[in-house]
């Protein structure tokens, strides 16, 4: 344990970005002062078992097209060729199997919600281990864990490009590493394989709102995100995105042990944790976490990323999800790392599952999860519309108002004839 510990100290001291303070940077000075037997002292809750076996998913209709789909509208969980991810720590999954303060610089990015591929959906449920039951041969998911701040080849992370810490101003820089990684890697067919990416990004810009108001406005999410979308729709050919809603934050606060890793949530997300409850300070960042949401589904559901082999959809299914409560009304802590901010693997499967679930639901009829208490149930695609569904919203409208105003006109024409 000892060396484990000279290790992470080592690492997260010499390892910086370019960019402003670094999230090692910050955990660094959060538990500089600590001594080793908080750092080290173990909750045996937020380990994984290793014996534990998820029951086989079977669907009725788990084939792959008679021929490779043109069409983003029809493509099946067995055409899917290749699937990646982009975002911040809850992608790359800081702290999801750590047991001590120690371990929540390790990025668990092989049990990842949206890309682990550690094992099989009888292992670890995932977004990536559920496409592997269609598609055995899907390139992408994460292979093994990573350390924060220590450089990590492809081998090591497979397509799990999300950067902890970072904010939606760096999108546009892991955006651009995902589409030449594409590019250039030599065992995917770029033009034809149909890709799968999912994105769940800007909760940090929420936490370090206060600290610059003006860099971590909803204008300038909007804009990070916009740019980033556009490059994907200009440059990758088959790619559906999987937008994930961001989380209503608040709740985070309840999150709570008598431990000292639970003061890392004060440096990972002061602008949430520090203010006072009830506070106007409080109120502005719950305000903020709202207009994010409003203006994400905004930007999404207008169509503007959407053409024949191009679609970026809003997964809506996090958009008011209270945290998992106990019976006796607490917070689970067991769907939570030593550090009371990051999920554990427990946590990760429901938000797998939930993803899932959106990618077979039409627009307008798409879970909204009202708790984690829970345990979410996997859905099978349906067998009349066995496709993920990719129309956006102000298509969707659009092209109800049309078929509205043809039945207008048709009875009108009826009506018109049968006077004479």
């Amino acid at each position: 344990m000892r060396v484990l510990f000279v290790l992470c100290m080592a690492l997260t001291a010499t390892h910086t970005c370019a960019q402003g303070r670094t999230w090692q940077q910050d955990f660094e000075e959060a538990v500089n002062t600590w001594n080793e037997e908080d750092l080290t002292k173990e909750d045996p809750d937020s380990i994984r078992a290793s014996n534990i076996q998820h029951p086989l998913f079977q669907c009725p209709d788990m084939s792959p097209s008679p021929s490779v789909p043109t069409s983003v509208e029809l493509v099946k969980p067995a055409d899917i060729k290749v699937i990646g991810a982009l975002g911040d720590s809850l992608t790359t999954a800081i702290a999801a199997n750590a047991s001590s303060v120690l371990g929540v610089p390790i990025e668990y990015r092989h049990v990842s919600w949206s890309i682990g591929g550690h094992g099989s959906y009888q292992d670890v449920i995932t977004l990536a281990n559920i496409v592997k039951l269609f598609n055995p041969d899907v390139l992408g998911p994460a292979p093994i864990w990573t350390m924060n701040g220590y450089p990590a080849s492809l081998e090591d992370t497979g397509f799990n490009l999300a950067v902890t810490g970072h904010n939606s101003l760096n999108f546009s820089e892991q955006t651009r590493n995902m589409i030449d990684t594409f590019k250039n890697y030599s065992a995917m067919n770029f033009k034809e394989d149909w890709k799968l990416v999912t994105v769940l990004i800007g909760m940090n810009d929420i936490c370090d709102y206060c600290k610059d108001k003006t860099l971590f406005s909803v204008d300038n999410f909007v804009q990070h995100i916009t740019e980033s979308l556009q490059m994907l729709m200009d440059e990758v050919p088959r790619l559906i995105v999987n937008m994930v809603q961001i989380l209503t934050m608040k709740s985070l606060r309840d999150v709570q042990r008598p431990t000292v890793g639970c003061q890392l949530q004060r440096t990972f997300c002061s602008c949430l944790v520090l203010p006072e409850e009830n506070s106007t300070e409080l109120q502005e960042v719950v305000d903020l976490n709202r207009e994010f949401q409003l203006r994400l589904e905004k930007l999404i559901h207008s169509g503007r990323f959407f053409k024949e082999d191009f679609a970026v959809v809003l997964q809506p299914y996090l958009t008011n999800t209270e945290l998992p409560r106990s019976p006796d009304g607490t917070v689970d802590l067991s769907y939570f790392g030593p550090d009371c901010f990051h999920f554990t693997i427990k946590g990760h499967e429901e938000l797998a599952k939930g993803l899932w679930n959106n990618m077979f639901q039409p627009e307008g009829e798409k879970d909204i999860i009202p708790s984690l208490t829970d345990p979410i149930k996997l859905i099978c695609p349906p067998q009349d519309h066995p496709y993920i569904y990719t129309k956006p919203k102000a298509l969707l409208s659009a092209a109800s108002t049309e078929q509205g105003l043809l039945t207008l006109l048709m009875v009108s024409s009826l009506a018109l004839l049968l006077s004479f």
